[in-house]
């Protein structure tokens, strides 16, 4: 029976470009935030009720990897914007199923269109033809790490 490691520890330059990817990530994550855009958790349980449909609470909650508490805040932070809407659970009286409204559904359009905008004028503004066929290829290696 071989006892190697299926996962063993990366090297100094694999760790140096982890370290390099993660900075330049962030960087261009914070670039992209301006301060009157939904925070991240805000749009992560958006997009997801987006994307998924009706969810409770506790099933987002799960789904973010987040405590009910937690969720049930942001939830309320959501609602109050007018972004999620609450109705009944269908077959349990106890909870209540959650829906982005079509408020919510146009502010996370318009958020990520924005995003795109700006990515994409950065991209023709500041790379050179090859560097964007380059850019181009490396996105699967991206999602492929995510």
């Amino acid at each position: 029976m071989d006892d190697a490691d299926p996962h063993p520890a990366p090297d100094a330059d694999t760790l140096e470009l982890a370290a390099e990817l993660r900075t330049a990530v962030g960087e261009l994550v914070r670039a992209l935030r301006p301060g009157d855009e939904l925070p991240q958790n805000q749009a992560a349980v958006l997009g997801r009720l987006v994307r998924e449909g009706p969810h409770t609470t506790s099933e987002l909650a799960a789904l973010q990897r987040v405590r009910h508490q937690s969720m049930a805040r942001t939830v309320a932070l959501l609602t109050e914007a007018g972004l999620v809407a609450q109705h009944p659970h269908p077959t349990d009286g106890r909870k209540l199923v959650l829906t982005a409204t079509p408020a919510g559904t146009a502010a996370l359009h318009a958020q990520r269109a924005r995003r795109e905008g700006e990515i994409a004028a950065a991209i023709s503004g500041r790379l050179t033809a090859d560097e964007q066929r380059l850019l181009r290829a490396a996105v699967p290696l991206l999602r492929r790490l995510s």
